[in-house]
């Protein structure tokens, strides 16, 4: 008599699932078990050579690993050194930003004074700079300056730490311009507070919160959006002197901004009301 499973029902579908992806999981241990048995105790020159072409070949993980077991193995000497610091960038290209800044601070700390220091600082504005942003923008298409602005600020630091410390690399340019990048998304963020305020009627806030963009990040790409907020806050204040001052300087810097023409900031569509991921219309993405 043989026995018959009968797959078209619901739970002994739900069994042979389960034991499908247990028997796929086994194998994949099996296999990384088998990788880890395949560099053990080869030459230290040989583990970095195929670290090395892993990472050429654009298999970060595999080349991440293979530098783990290379330092593992090897903890000293130009390879460990060179190991750690493609360790770092292996992982930042995978994605992983924070293991990148968890290695790079290793390394800062073991080599302070090793002569691709400020490479490393770059290094690390970059994975801070995508720190927490990743996959929510690319999911949810979120603008960073919308999100926890911690990280982007500390990679604004490590960048300055490139421009200041080590001007004469070649790193520092591109620092700069990231830095000029990021002061921009930090003073939308600002400006994505001050319109929040400008359409609840918090007036003083959203009045406070434009000084604080003109101040704070002069020449950015929203000291005009910020002089609008500060003459649209000023006429409901009733304080005309001061509009009309805030006006004028808008018609000179900025004469077709739509604030001029009324009706700006628009409100934000249903959709994006109702939609928990999607952020307020800033000024400046003039598109709604």
């Amino acid at each position: 008599m043989s026995l018959r499973i009968d797959a078209s029902r619901p739970l002994i579908r739900a069994g042979l699932v389960s034991l499908a992806v247990l028997f796929s999981l086994s194998g994949c241990a099996r296999f990384k078990d088998k990788k880890a048995e395949n560099n053990e105790g080869l030459p230290v020159e040989t583990l970095y050579d195929k670290a090395h072409a892993s990472m050429v070949s654009g298999n970060y993980g595999t080349a991440e690993e293979t530098f783990r077991r290379l330092i593992a193995q090897y903890p000293y000497g130009p390879h460990a050194e060179q190991a750690l610091m493609e360790s770092a960038y292996a992982q930042y290209k995978s994605g992983k930003n924070d293991d990148a800044v968890s290695t790079i601070d290793r390394f800062l700390r073991t080599y302070p004074t090793h002569r691709h220091v400020p490479y490393m600082y770059y290094l690390r504005g970059l994975a801070n700079q995508a720190r927490n942003t990743v996959f929510m923008q690319r999911v949810f298409k979120l603008d960073m300056a919308s999100r926890d602005l911690a990280a982007p600020m500390q990679a604004y630091d490590d960048f300055g730490i490139v421009t200041t410390r080590f001007a004469n690399s070649r790193y520092a340019d591109d620092a700069r311009q990231r830095m000029v990048f990021l002061r921009n998304q930090f003073a939308r963020h600002e400006l994505n507070i001050a319109v929040y305020y400008l359409r609840r009627g918090a007036w003083v806030a959203a009045s406070d919160r434009a000084q604080y963009i003109l101040e704070t990040y002069p020449q950015s790409e929203y000291q005009n959006d910020a002089v609008a907020i500060l003459a649209e806050t000023y006429t409901r204040l009733g304080n005309q002197t001061l509009a009309s001052d805030a006006k004028r300087i808008l018609e000179i810097n900025d004469p077709q901004h739509p604030w001029l023409a009324g009706g700006w900031p628009k409100d934000p569509s249903v959709f994006k009301r109702l939609n928990p991921f999607a952020r307020e219309h800033v000024p400046g993405a003039r598109e709604d």
